[in-house]
């Protein structure tokens, strides 16, 4: 990850589009070999945020949810990374091999893993077996909605593991 995205933080997204937002900053300093794990239960904005990132790195293709395909690679536009969007709870879940990796990598995605950025939802258990270091960003949206039911903005943390 390019520097200019802090190792650490914390921001408030008001909404969908400030998710976005913050996707795209974190896409614009992903570089090959990047690994996030989003984690944070349903609707808490993981597919929203990777939409951003997928925009900042400018890669082709519409982000959806990987959850019915398990992953989805997305081809860069020009020269950088492409995106592989994984849905890991599925690649971990029932009638799974036990081997998160081999799992993955059974998946025969066309890019090397090394060679582009990898975004796991749910990522948890996998990502630390096929990385050194990982950015890891967590999406609350129930600590602001106990406060105002109405209330649609998430409070999104990350983290550096590793390196």
């Amino acid at each position: 990850m390019k520097d200019s995205f802090a190792r650490e933080g914390r921001r408030v997204c008001a909404s969908a589009a400030e998710t976005k937002a913050l996707g795209r900053e974190l896409g614009r300093a992903a570089e090959a070999g990047d690994v996030v794990i989003l984690d944070g239960p349903l609707g808490a904005g993981k597919t929203t945020l990777t939409q951003g990132i997928a925009e900042g790195m400018g890669v082709g293709g519409r982000v959806t949810s990987p959850t019915f395909v398990i992953a989805r690679e997305h081809r860069p536009a020009g020269q950088g990374p492409a995106l592989v969007h994984v849905d890991a709870y599925r690649l971990l879940g029932e009638g799974s091999s036990g081997d998160p990796l081999g799992e993955l990598d059974a998946l025969d995605l066309d890019t090397k893993l090394e060679q582009a950025v990898v975004v796991a939802e749910w990522g948890g258990g996998l990502v630390e077996q096929i990385a050194g270091s990982y950015l890891v960003v967590a999406l609350d949206r129930s600590t602001l909605a106990a406060q105002d039911p109405e209330c649609e903005a998430r409070i999104v943390s990350w983290r550096t593991v590793g390196r």
